[in-house]
């Protein structure tokens, strides 16, 4: 097998990379779905969130406190913990009623969201072609959401809430490029712990008793998981181009249908497989013509340097 890595080329190995993070975060979301179910939803996150700062330890003590204190506009360094917070809530309490395959559906639809707040927030041109695929995109989100008072739920309202906050939190996260990846998923699983717990405190149901060493272990690994996926992900934008990984994170969707009939006997209905669909395509074009629009600007500034 490892000879096999070597034979790759780095392009070819970070798409290999990307498709195994996204399958650890599709099982970090799968552990996360079997375990909310029977522990509270505090519990779930103080002890995913202290599993990962114990993963994170060692690179913590190389950055140093200074590291991680001193940091970029502090107001905007808080109101992303706040995103990310909203968003791991929200996630968790979706997949307790809804599919894994419905839920991934709303927060596939976060590009679009990041794509049609850019103009108004972070002050980027869009124009009238990632418009359109942005209204495509909404319509496949209205779609998935199949609006009625038998559909909305609160839990697909906490989905669309949850991927909302998601989209807020990659827009801090352009705005935040100077913070090292590290500092920022240190500050991220701070607010989450501190959330976890005020959660466990305040819930009705409480600290619930583990029922074996296995639950305790998926308790555990939740956290691990999900820190190893954001590794490998980082990794494979640092072994390939953006535009032949970044595409690769759909794949989760595919992971979510699978991992839902799999553990969960979960079969999609048709206007989440059309909603996906649209989402789908309508995040693919924006993505790529944004891409292809910075190369443009780019050659047109640095025509030597780009062929």
């Amino acid at each position: 097998m490892t000879a096999l890595f070597q034979r790759l080329s780095p392009s070819s190995l970070g798409v290999c990379v990307m498709l195994l993070g996204m399958l650890m975060f599709a099982l970090n979301d799968a552990m996360g779905k079997w375990l909310v179910s029977t522990y509270s939803l505090g519990q779930v996150i103080l002890i995913r969130s202290v599993a990962a700062i114990v993963i994170l330890l060692p690179i913590l003590w190389k950055v140093g406190v200074s590291g991680l204190v001193n940091i970029e506009r502090r107001g905007l360094q808080f109101a992303r913990v706040c995103f990310s917070t909203i968003e791991i809530f929200c996630f968790y309490y979706a997949v307790i009623s809804l599919p894994l395959a419905d839920v991934m559906t709303y927060w596939l639809a976060a590009p679009i969201y990041v794509a049609a707040l850019s103009p108004f927030i972070l002050g980027e041109k869009v124009g009238w072609r990632r418009w359109t695929a942005i209204a495509i995109g909404f319509v496949g989100v209205i779609i998935a959401l199949k609006p009625s008072s038998a559909s909305l739920t609160p839990a697909a309202f906490l989905s669309i809430i949850g991927s909302a906050a998601f989209a807020f939190m990659m827009i801090s996260g352009r705005q935040l490029r100077n913070t090292a990846d590290t500092t920022l998923a240190f500050w991220q699983i701070v607010g989450a712990l501190l959330a976890g717990a005020v959660a466990l405190l305040v819930s009705s149901d409480g600290w619930v008793p583990l029922e074996s060493t296995f639950d305790m272990s998926l308790l555990c690994l939740l956290g691990i998981v999900a820190m190893g996926a954001h590794v490998l992900v980082n990794r494979a934008l640092k072994l390939a181009d953006a535009a032949a990984v970044a595409p690769l994170q759909y794949t989760l969707l595919l992971w979510a249908v699978f991992f839902g009939w799999l553990f969960f006997n979960d079969i999609p209905q048709m206007s989440i497989v059309i909603g996906a669909a649209l989402i789908v395509v309508s995040g693919l074009y924006i993505f790529f013509r944004e891409n292809a629009l910075k190369r443009k600007k780019a050659i047109a500034e640095f025509p030597n340097d780009l062929v």
